[in-house]
């Protein structure tokens, strides 16, 4: 028995998601001047940018939808909550730590942040092809025009903090990481790369 899909809990997945998005852009802000490898601070510019384009991506689809881009909600300001915490951890470590030891901060929130913004498209996807009419199709464009992104972001920034902390621990690290050299993409490619990095040291 097919159920019909919670509007309400859509639209606040919805309000989360373009929460989300803001709070990456601050977030990448305050990274970025923590990045003091210069790979990773390329990568991390690109990704502010495309975390930009994410923002207008759902700005749009509130349009399309009818929604309040400025309603708030308990989950977004949840949300919300989370993002300032994140860049004020960066800020603490800027402040009061080596720029090695900044870095690896600012690493990790970033990680943090992009797995709630890769679990918030996933859900968006699961919604573009679950649910039908107007929703699913402008969902759907959505999710194709970000969805690749997002997995990049996260695979790639949890390599850059993984390889960046082994670095600092003393043990031969692979810089750019695994998942940047293999171009990975995907969940499994992801894994496949982790498993590899013995080999490309």
């Amino acid at each position: 028995m097919q159920r019909k899909f919670n509007d309400s809990q859509v639209h606040e997945l919805l309000y989360q998601a373009l929460e989300t998005e803001r709070g990456g852009i601050k977030i990448y802000t305050t990274a970025l001047k923590a990045a003091t490898n210069e790979d990773l601070h390329k990568e991390w510019t690109g990704y502010l940018d495309e975390t930009r384009t994410h923002e207008s991506v759902l700005t749009n689809v509130f349009a399309e939808l009818g929604l309040d881009t400025e309603k708030q909600t308990p989950g977004r300001v949840v949300v919300a909550h989370i993002g300032d915490s994140l860049v004020k951890a960066i800020e603490m470590a800027l402040r009061d730590g080596s720029p090695e030891a900044a870095q690896l901060v600012a690493g990790e929130c970033v990680v943090l942040a992009e797995t709630k913004d890769h679990l918030n498209w996933e859900l968006i996807g699961h919604v573009a092809n679950h649910a039908s009419g107007d929703v699913a199709k402008v969902l759907r464009q959505a999710f194709e025009a970000v969805e690749k992104d997002e997995d990049h972001h996260l695979y790639h920034t949890t390599g850059w903090t993984r390889e960046l902390w082994i670095d600092s621990l003393g043990f031969p690290a692979v810089l750019p990481p695994p998942e940047e050299v293999k171009k990975v993409e995907t969940a499994i490619g992801a894994s496949r790369a982790e498993q590899a990095r013995e080999s490309m040291l």
